[in-house]
Formats: structure tokens, C-alpha cells, sequence
């Protein structure tokens, strides 16, 4: 697979492996058995590129990502992030204080059984605590030889400029996709001119621009999507066009509706590098063959002008998720 380059020298590979949905999120959780079986196989695939949380899981995301990789560990880079306080093993809010990231990054770096972490990325932005004093900690970190490289999640332009003006931050982790495209009117200038890669998580609308989700696919409880307003028979009903095209565009290019979709996000800049995440082998086997999908100018235009139809108003997360996303 190509590698891409994040910030002033991450080289990854273009697309990714988003390991929350192992076991984190959704109404399925594989056994570990299993999710190392899945992440291997990535590793054979030519993925490099690896992203988990503390938060996932709880905690034992980490774990099963640290044991996947172990036997590669030199050829590999691995991603998590900090910033969530836990009432137990329930996040219970935001804590980005310097104390609890220091706490927090040595409870990973003994989960992942690894001395350095390649990119640590503040989860969500924590407004009791300024930007500048999280990018100092994790400056200090890096001095330190804990964490290579700095990244933010979620974060809106004016704050990822301030970190950044304390310590390079070489990723930002947020949505995108052609189901959500909101990082085109701000995010995406700032980072182009700051040099900051971009890490788009679901790419693929969490399964809805596979084509594999109808209006009238039940979500079970334990399914993210089923607490999401974006995810209501009626959004998912206003996308129906798109979900259409990509079809159409798949069968014409002899790919898959989910493999046109990544391809379209490769294509807007170069510094781009989207984690799909799945639980199953020939899923992961159908998204890294994106990387070789081609699309015309045409077929890229018509895609935008239509994803440009659907109608955002409904708020991804629900409110007291949605006060979490800083713009």
C-alpha cells in the first residue's frame, strides 16, 4: 500500500485500521482471539497505521491492540488517546489536566506494552483546561521519550492553532466523509496551511455509504447509532441519493459502494489518511483495496454535488456528546 505523510514527518500508510469497533461501540465485541486475528491481518494487508483510545473499551481496546502488534512493533505505528475522566470504568467527563495526562499516557504505554507512544491525541478538548498547558504536557512527554508525536481530536481551527504554536501538532482526528463534509469550511484550510495530517474517522458514515443500511435497519441499544440524530429513519432516508450513486459508480468501476466512497476521501488531499474499522476479514480486505479505486474528475464532482443535497441539520451526537466537539 502507499504511505502517506502526516504533519512534518508520520509517514503511515493511506488508509488505516480504526480498532474501536472491535470491541467498543457497537452491538457486536469480538473476542480478542479474534480481534488480533483482524488486526493481523490488516498488518499483512500492508496497514501501518493503527488508532485506539483509553476510552475504548473501557481500556481493554489498548490491551488487545498492544498484543496484535507486538510481534511487529518496529514496523508499525500506533495511535491512542487521553482526555476522558472514568468514574471506575465509566467515562464520567473530561480531564485534561497535566497530573491526569501524565497519570493517564503511563496507563497506556503499560497496556500497549510499548516505551513510546507514535501519536497521542487529546480526545476531546477539555474547556477547564487551556490548550496551551495540554500541548505543554504533551511537549514534555515527547522530551521525555513517552510519545513521538502530538495530535487533537475534534478540535476546532483557533485551538488547533494555539497548540500547535506551543507543539507541532502533527494529526487532527475528527469526522469526514461524503456523509459528513463540516471539516471543508474551516478545518481543512488550517491544517493545509499549519502542514497538519488529517485522520478521518468513519469514513464510511459508520456503514451507511456501504449500502448495506436502509431506513428501516433496526439498531439494537447497545449500538451507538441508535442514541446518534443522524442515524433516524429520516436522515437516513434524506442520504438515500447518495448511498444510490455510490452504487451505481461501484457496479460501473467493478468495486464496492464502500470502496468508491474511500477512494473519493484519498482523493481530496494528499495528507488525508482515513481508519475504517471493521470486525470482519474480508470487509478490511474490500477497504484496503480502495487505495487502488480511481475516480475520474467527473465521477469526484458528481459524488460532492450530490453528498452537497443532504440536509445537516440533525446534530451527529446527542447533546451532552455534542458540547464535547469543540469549533
Amino acid at each position: 500500500m502507499q504511505s502517506r505523510t502526516l504533519g512534518s514527518g508520520l509517514e503511515v500508510s493511506a488508509l488505516g485500521f480504526g480498532c474501536m469497533g472491535l470491541n467498543h461501540g457497537y452491538a457486536h465485541k469480538l473476542d480478542e482471539g479474534h480481534s488480533i486475528e483482524v488486526i493481523r491481518r490488516a498488518v499483512e494487508l500492508g496497514v501501518t497505521f493503527f488508532d485506539t483510545a483509553q476510552v475504548y473499551g473501557p481500556f481493554t481496546n489498548e490491551e488487545i491492540v498492544g498484543r496484535a502488534l507486538a510481534p511487529v512493533r518496529d514496523q508499525v505505528v500506533i495511535a491512542t488517546k487521553f482526555g476522558f475522566d472514568f468514574d471506575g470504568t465509566r467515562p464520567s467527563g473530561l480531564n485534561s489536566s497535566p497530573e491526569y495526562i501524565r497519570s493517564t499516557v503511563d496507563a497506556s504505554l503499560g497496556r500497549l506494552g510499548v516505551e513510546r507512544i507514535d501519536l497521542l491525541y487529546q480526545h476531546r478538548v477539555d474547556p477547564d483546561v487551556p490548550i496551551e498547558s495540554v500541548a505543554g504536557t504533551v511537549k514534555e512527554l515527547i522530551e521525555e521519550g513517552k510519545v513521538a508525536h502530538f495530535g487533537l481530536s475534534e478540535a476546532g481551527a483557533a485551538t488547533i492553532r494555539r497548540a500547535h504554536a506551543v507543539q507541532p501538532v502533527t494529526a487532527l482526528q475528527s469526522e469526514y466523509s461524503l456523509w459528513w463534509r463540516e471539516p471543508e469550511a474551516a478545518i481543512l484550510p488550517t491544517l493545509d496551511e499549519l502542514g497538519i495530517g488529517f485522520v478521518p474517522f468513519s469514513p464510511l458514515g459508520k456503514g451507511l455509504l456501504t449500502g448495506t443500511i436502509g431506513t428501516a435497519t433496526p439498531f439494537s441499544e447497545d449500538d451507538v447509532r441508535s442514541t446518534l440524530p443522524r442515524y433516524s429513519a429520516e436522515s437516513r432516508q434524506a442520504s438515500s441519493d447518495l448511498v444510490d450513486l455510490l452504487g451505481s459508480l461501484a457496479e460501473q468501476k467493478q468495486a464496492t459502494p464502500a470502496q468508491v466512497a474511500l477512494a473519493w476521501l484519498l482523493a481530496q488531499q494528499p495528507w488525508i489518511c482515513p481508519i475504517p474499522g471493521t470486525t470482519k476479514v474480508h470487509r478490511l480486505e474490500e477497504n484496503v483495496a480502495a487505495a487502488t479505486v480511481e475516480l475520474t474528475d467527473a465521477e469526484r464532482d458528481r459524488l460532492t454535488a450530490t453528498s452537497d443535497l443532504i440536509d445537516t441539520a440533525a446534530d451527529r451526537y446527542p447533546e451532552k456528546m455534542q458540547k464535547m466537539i469543540d469549533r
